[in-house]
């Protein structure tokens, strides 16, 4: 009996994990130590992804072991938690770089990371080129074989890796598919989320690492289902609520 569907699925998984950990992982500790330099200098790290690449972006919001520093920009019509088919032609859309970024009003130490699994459509792209006009470090995380093999929907024709100063490769393939099945003619298996948190949490861990030797007190949260946890985010809390939009 050969491998059943979800083993096949487990081994791409643990393979393109291992591509990420042999290919990226320069990448990342370069992008750790742009987001702890920035949180030293008592910066904010705004995250940003459309459709599914919202959840990611959402990953390091507001929760247990990451950095509290951490906005999610979560633009209802963008994300697909609502009115999904509206979204996915809302973030092909030019316009959204500059009215988001008005918004969120950044304050000039603040970093992007912004998540586009193709890096193809226009709001992602115009979110990293408005912050790059603003003088923002952006940091992409896409997938370069999905970039390289798709236009642009955007009318300047670059795409999310054309315009960030760091790029990491979350090692998908095109159509975020990975496993074949014998009656099925498309591919299955999506990985961008997957693959995606790993590198956000991954950048994360090590900016943290990073501030635990620059500051007596990195800014990360505890658990809030721990005892007391939440009574030890407090000061965090009250530190940042006005320069985090979505708490």
């Amino acid at each position: 009996m050969g491998k059943k569907a979800h083993e096949k699925f487990a081994n791409e998984i643990k393979d393109m994990l291992e591509e990420i950990d042999e290919t990226q992982t320069d990448k990342i500790v370069e992008a750790a130590e742009i987001v702890s330099d920035c949180i030293k200098k008592d910066g904010i790290v705004h995250t940003f992804g459309t459709g599914h690449s919202h959840m990611i972006a959402e990953e390091a919001f507001f929760r247990a072991g990451t950095l509290a520093p951490v906005n999610a920009i979560l633009e209802p019509s963008l994300t697909g938690q609502q009115q999904v088919i509206k979204s996915t032609y809302t973030e092909r859309m030019e316009g959204w770089g500059e009215i988001i970024l008005d918004y969120v009003d950044p304050d000039p130490k603040d970093v992007f990371i912004v998540i586009s699994n193709s890096g193809r459509n226009a709001a992602p792209i115009e979110l990293a080129q408005e912050a790059k006009v603003r003088s923002h470090k952006v940091i992409a995380i896409t997938s370069k074989t999905y970039s390289e093999n798709v236009p642009s929907r955007h009318s300047s024709g670059k795409k999310l890796m054309d315009i960030a100063e760091l790029v990491i490769d979350n090692c998908g393939k095109l159509g975020d598919i990975s496993v074949e099945l014998e009656d099925l003619e498309p591919k299955v298996g999506p990985t961008s989320t997957i693959t995606g948190v790993y590198i956000l949490d991954s950048i994360m861990v090590q900016a943290e690492s990073n501030l635990s030797k620059k500051m007596e007190e990195p800014p990360v949260f505890w658990s809030g289902n721990l005892p007391q946890g939440m009574e030890k985010n407090e000061k965090f809390m009250k530190k940042y609520k006005d320069r985090i939009h979505n708490w």
